[in-house]
């Protein structure tokens, strides 16, 4: 990021993919932790989505 790299916004679109999938699991099992976790997952892929738009 720092440095500007021309992949810069493909890999955080797959970082938010990867976040999207975790979301996806996490959130089909009530355990508190998994609940958390997705929730950790989803403010992350916003996240990724913003970094990657604004590289844009």
């Amino acid at each position: 990021m720092s440095r500007h790299s021309a992949i810069h916004a493909a890999m955080c679109r797959v970082c938010a993919e990867a976040c999207d999938r975790c979301v996806a699991e996490c959130s089909k099992h009530d355990h508190d932790h998994c609940q958390r976790c997705a929730e950790a997952c989803r403010r992350c892929a916003e996240t990724c989505r913003q970094m990657a738009a604004a590289m844009a």
